[in-house]
């Protein structure tokens, strides 16, 4: 049986993924969240081709990388017509070195599925990482793609270094062209963010009159966070004992680290490359460097706070002679003790010395719950709206109702993954991954790039194609959940969403059936 362009010529799918992050970039030169002197006061983007091309180009990423995953979890098939063994021959364990591509080896693939593991996992990451960057390049200039977050950034630095209070004001208080590109319903609305992230929209504050170039100076910030992830997928899964180059491929190759880290310029890349730096000095033994690192992640984004169990899990680990450290060996009880006072010291430290250099005192902590307003969607706020609509009555009760549900049972799942950790010495890493989970799906807003905060340590925690499949699955599917300004679409924009979705599974159709057939071709 030939073999089709799923498992043949992987670097074919760097290419395809260069092609549809181009459109992708096209489209949102008139699609993105662009600046309001572009648009006026509605924010709105003109759409039309743009939409278009938008949506084609992130059908054609996205195949790109779904193929390219199924690539890897399949035995190499590039090698070359002399190469190849006699269709009579038994299968080799393990296929000679010249029949693994050149430029493009068995990227992603798994410890069992013939590779040796050792030999092949530095090309392998190499490769994913020179991939992402190819993908990542046409991305790098454009304004904000799919949420005008970048631009609340700039008004929160620029408030703090005006000596407003911004967990009270919104950017209102602010005025100017930086409030200016703030839809209406944010206006008013103080920063949900903590000191650590706010001394770095403090340092973006004279260009804030800019937005175009503030913006530019936010995304380097988040490019250095995703190039900082690139790195330390590969080494923590090292650490855990998983496959380096799968973890890069499903954690930093990603469609919602490209869509949104680089081209929406989110500040989620900080604090999830602090929390892996944080897991990797835990799994060397160093809790209170992991504590602070993590901690700073958390004063930037709240939700990393949930590492900091993990962290000191795996510091207090046994370390294995011969691999990853055991989880399920018991180390003595006054030394997990001493860890976790020492943790929890850390981390208080540098909670202290972070609020002091930053001047904004801790309004922060009530300032948590601001990126849930009255219109958010979560699937606990979409069951409050529903109730509401069955009983005949104002939805704002219902929802509070069902939101405070979502939270509880969030916690619930928290302390069930805790304790299933604490005794029976399962992975803390999973554990972790599964805790974000419960956290974004039940929280009181969802935004598709919340879902990294499970993906990415979910990367390190899969251990079979299946499991990866199913993240990889949820992922894609959430790559298409927003539009390129950012806003609801209205019916014409749905129209022309779903003829870019068309034209780009297309051009994947006609790529794939031209690597079947040349795939099928006799050798000369």
């Amino acid at each position: 049986m030939p073999n089709t362009g799923a498992n043949a010529y992987p670097s074919r799918y760097r290419w395809l993924g260069l092609l549809g992050s181009l459109a992708l970039a096209a489209g949102a030169l008139t699609s993105g969240a662009l600046p309001a002197a572009a648009t006026g006061p509605t924010l709105r983007a003109s759409g039309g081709a743009g939409t278009v091309l938008v949506f084609a180009g992130l059908t054609v990423l996205t195949a790109a990388w779904l193929l390219l995953g199924r690539s890897a979890d399949a035995p190499p098939a590039d090698a070359p017509p002399a190469s190849a063994p006699p269709a009579s021959a038994p299968p080799a364990s393990a296929p000679p070195a010249s029949a693994l591509p050149a430029e493009a080896p068995s990227v992603g693939a798994p410890p069992g599925n013939g590779l040796p593991a050792a030999g092949r996992s530095g090309a392998r990451t190499r490769w994913l990482t020179a991939t992402l960057a190819w993908w990542a390049a046409p991305l790098l200039l454009l304004p904000p793609l799919f949420s005008r977050d970048a631009y609340s950034y700039l008004a929160q630095g620029a408030m703090l270094a005006g000596g407003f209070d911004v967990y009270a004001d919104g950017p209102a208080a602010l005025g100017g062209p930086i409030a200016q590109q703030i839809p209406q319903v944010w206006q008013h609305t103080p920063a949900p963010y903590g000191p650590a992230f706010l001394l770095l929209a403090r340092a973006a504050a004279p260009l804030a009159g800019h937005p175009y170039a503030g913006v530019l100076l936010l995304r380097l910030t988040a490019v250095l966070a995703v190039a900082a992830l690139a790195a330390l997928l590969p080494a923590l899964a090292r650490a855990l004992g998983t496959d380096p180059a799968a973890a890069l491929r499903l954690g930093a190759l990603n469609p919602l680290v490209l869509l949104h880290l680089v081209a929406g310029a989110h500040n989620d890349a900080v604090p999830l490359a602090l929390m892996l730096a944080g897991l990797l000095a835990a799994t060397r033994r160093r809790p209170l460097p992991a504590a602070a690192l993590i901690t700073l992640a958390a004063l930037t984004k709240a939700p990393a706070a949930l590492a900091l169990p993990a962290a000191w899990w795996l510091a207090t680990a046994v370390p294995s002679p011969d691999g990853p450290p055991r989880s399920d060996a018991t180390p003595a009880r006054g030394h997990r003790l001493r860890c976790a006072a020492a943790v929890l010291a850390a981390a208080a430290g540098t909670t202290a010395a972070v609020t002091a250099v930053a001047g904004t005192g801790y309004g922060w902590v009530s300032a948590l719950t601001t990126p849930a307003t009255a219109s958010s969607w979560s699937p606990s706020s979409g069951l409050g709206r529903l109730a509401a609509a069955l009983a005949g009555v104002a939805p704002e009760g219902p929802v509070m109702g069902a939101r405070l549900l979502g939270a509880a049972v969030a916690m619930a799942l928290v302390v069930l993954l805790a304790v299933r950790v604490a005794r029976r010495g399962s992975g803390p890493v999973a554990a972790l991954a599964l805790a974000f989970g419960a956290v974004v799906a039940l929280g009181p807003a969802f935004r598709p790039w919340y879902a990294l905060w499970c993906a990415v340590p979910a990367a390190l925690a899969a251990r079979t194609a299946g499991a990866r499949r199913a993240v990889e699955l949820a992922c894609a599917a959430l790559a298409f959940a927003v539009m390129p300004d950012g806003f609801e679409p209205d019916s014409a924009e749905l129209v022309l969403a779903a003829g870019g979705l068309a034209l780009g599974a297309a051009a994947v159709m006609l790529t794939e059936r031209q690597l079947t057939f040349q795939e099928r071709q006799p050798a000369c």
